[in-house]
């Protein structure tokens, strides 16, 4: 008799599919998966991230990558479980290059969904544990360095007499993440930001920000916040938190530094990067270049009729200071999403006279609901006290593809809605436009498809509610006279001060204006899934476009997204650029073409 267990389940199928791998045959490894599987592969198969949708992709991936891959030793971690038909494991396996884990979910014994992972390259494994490197120096050395010596050494040599191998342009938390990832596999490094310090980005945004998102969700790579840190950290708290880490982890930051031009010589294959810093010109030589200045582009500004006009302060978001010193005055704050609550929020709790101009719906997701309901089951303390952590939470969010994702979010959001259906009820009485994304399947799809078009509710939206922020919606300023604004109804507001929560650009304006129109339109759109939704077009392309993972510019890359992503994805981004670094080959399969250009 054969063991019914989902352990012995899943150990069955891994000894089958890697015996039908290890003698390369097809038809026999993708017979194992059912027909409308999905194989998720983060680096380990591709040198890409891409998502084979169905056993004809699957197969077709194989027979470009098998021979070359030759992977083996796929093994069950840990024990499997079984629910609602569904079988869910962990296995570890190994590639000619590299070990990696992946999670693999049976359904009538084929394989549903397969999620494979790069997790180290071998022979170029990070110095932790017991390969650390020992520090002391035991004995007589003359001339021997201190460590502070040798720190000193490297940070007045690297980017003048020696050159890094990559260049990341943005020091906020993506492009501090990856550096701390690259120094640990000592790939030399150089992150270039115009603030002057590691965490401004957070400390110069208005007032009463906070993360929205909670701790669990949060955390950056190798350093977990302290077991006391605030569910949602103040703006400032993270700000601190992001300078202590830079300095800890070694970075080779360079502060109150501008990117002024880029530009790609492929003879060579090296970038020559010209950058002000703190006054001075300096030439870097990067072999690869990786822009991290997350997910949006510039401000967007709508250009308003008459704002010339205007006798009192506008400012985009970006710049708002906060509430402080707009008592007794009018404010009118353009766009409905994050940003614009928060800032209403902060208005009203000021005493300040504050109306809200909503020119299109927004979904709206109570905090609390959205902690239970859609993150509880793993990022929250019975996630963790549950066995799951942070990483292992990071890679079960990676196997559900995005094709499906959605249909894993409608009933999160079904319940939402009847749990708050009294906070909806009286906001669409107030004249809220909500909405739950196209297909209902709410906000982590929306922020995929589109970066926008959402507000995790902390307190606002009953404030919104109960009158507290005045709302205009269905409406638009269609012009702004010197102390008020005109409104596509025809009503006029009083205005001391407008801001505009209008969101932002595309992000490859930046390449665009620092390399070149041509290799921002050969990079094409950024972020986005191709689902065909709002403000996500068509074809569909099963992964962020060009987010993390080879661009169709040589030797150029996009890092970004919140804190989990850039935590979770910078993994797979800094093996990628070790992998170059150390020379080995990697063919990349699959390489997306671009559909959209900015």
């Amino acid at each position: 008799m054969t063991d019914p267990t989902p352990s012995a389940d899943a150990r069955r199928w891994l000894a089958d599919f890697g015996a039908a791998l290890a003698r390369q045959d097809l038809t026999a490894a993708t017979a194992l998966f059912g027909d409308d599987a999905y194989w998720r592969d983060l680096v380990a198969f591709t040198w890409n991230i891409r998502t084979q949708e169905g056993p004809a992709a699957i197969r077709e991936m194989l027979a470009a990558r098998l021979a070359d891959t030759a992977p083996t030793d796929f093994a069950l971690d840990g024990e499997a479980t079984a629910a609602d038909g569904i079988t869910d494991a962990w296995f570890t396996f190994e590639t000619r290059v590299a070990r990696g884990r992946g999670h693999l979910r049976l359904r009538n014994g084929q394989a549903w969904t397969l999620l494979t992972t790069m997790v180290e390259l071998k022979g170029f494994e990070e110095k932790k544990g017991p390969r650390r490197i020992k520090g002391a120096e035991h004995g007589v050395h003359p001339g021997r360095k201190t460590w502070l010596e040798r720190r000193q050494e490297e940070q007045a040599t690297l980017g003048y007499t020696e050159q890094p191998y990559v260049v990341i342009i943005g020091g906020g938390q993506g492009g501090i993440m990856l550096a701390a990832r690259l120094r640990r596999l000592g790939v030399p490094t150089i992150v270039v930001e115009r603030n002057e310090k590691p965490g401004d980005s957070w400390r110069k945004r208005y007032k009463s920000l906070c993360l929205h998102d909670p701790v669990w969700y949060d955390h950056l790579p190798y350093l977990p916040f302290p077991d006391d840190w605030p569910v949602f950290a103040p703006k400032d708290k993270i700000g601190d938190w992001l300078e202590m880490y830079a300095k800890v982890m070694e970075l080779n930051y360079w502060g109150s530094t501008t990117a002024k031009k880029a530009s790609f010589d492929e003879a060579t294959g090296e970038w020559t990067v010209v950058v002000d810093r703190a006054g001075q010109e300096v030439v870097l030589r990067p072999k690869q270049l990786v822009f991290a200045l997350g997910v949006s582009g510039y401000a967007n500004v709508p250009k308003i009729a008459g704002a010339e006009t205007f006798l009192g302060e506008q400012h985009h978001s970006s710049r708002h200071p906060g509430p402080e010193g707009y008592q007794g005055k009018k404010v009118v704050v353009l766009g409905s999403n994050n940003s614009a609550h928060d800032i209403c929020a902060a208005m009203v709790e000021q005493g300040v006279d504050v109306t809200m101009v909503q020119r299109s719906s927004t979904h709206i997701a109570p905090s609390d609901s959205l902690m239970e309901l859609a993150l509880g089951g793993l990022y929250s303390e019975q996630a963790v006290k549950n066995g799951i952590d942070h990483h292992t939470a990071d890679l079960v969010f990676a196997s559900v593809p995005y094709r499906i994702m959605h249909t894993f979010h409608i009933p999160v959001y079904e319940e939402m809605k009847k749990r708050d259906a009294d906070l909806y009820a009286r906001l669409e009485k107030a004249g809220f436009m909500l909405d739950f994304g196209d297909d209902g399947s709410g906000l982590f799809m929306k922020y995929l498809r589109r970066g926008s078009g959402y507000y995790i509710d902390v307190g606002a939206s009953e404030l919104v509610a109960n009158g507290s922020i005045k709302l205009k919606s269905r409406v638009n300023i269609e012009r702004i006279n010197p102390r008020s604004v005109t409104l596509s109804d025809g009503t006029e507001l009083p205005a001391d001060l407008i801001v505009y929560a209008t969101g932002y650009g595309s992000m490859n304006q930046f390449l665009a204006d620092l390399v070149s129109p041509e290799v921002a339109d050969r990079v094409g759109k950024v972020w986005g899934l191709g689902s065909g939704t709002t403000k996500d077009p068509g074809p569909w392309e099963g992964e962020l476009r060009n987010m993390w993972k080879p661009t169709n510019q040589a030797n150029l890359w996009i890092h970004g997204g919140n804190l989990h992503q850039s935590r979770h994805y910078s993994q797979f981004l800094s093996l990628q650029l070790k992998a170059r670094y150390e020379g080995l080959d990697t063919p990349v399969y699959g390489q997306a073409p671009v559909h959209h250009l900015r």
